[in-house]
């Protein structure tokens, strides 16, 4: 992409306010540099943004499971909340120790 700063900056500012749009070969290099998937650098929210991060660094094996625990949490909220308010291991192994000190 090598822009000077100024052409560069004017660029980005296009994209932002959706006067330009850049191609996908772009999107890719862009993608490939920051070592993120190209869906990353479109998603509607911060949030989205790193759940998609997220998924995009576990194992290939094990992505199908990880796809059957979403579908499970989007299926019953209230699974969702168990599991949100239950201590993680680490965080009781943490207090455990706390305690014996």
């Amino acid at each position: 992409m090598g822009l000077g700063k100024d052409k560069g900056s004017t660029r980005i500012n296009r994209y932002e306010r959706q006067t330009s749009s850049v191609s996908l070969e772009a999107l890719d290099e862009l993608a490939r540099a920051l070592d993120v998937p190209k869906a990353y650098l479109v998603a509607d929210t911060g949030a989205f943004a790193d759940a998609l991060l997220r998924l995009s660094q576990i194992d290939l094996e094990k992505r199908p499971e990880v796809i059957q625990l979403l579908d499970r949490l989007v299926e019953d909220p209230k699974l969702a909340a168990r599991l949100l308010s239950a201590e993680s291991p680490s965080t009781k192994a943490k207090s455990t120790s706390r305690r014996k000190a």
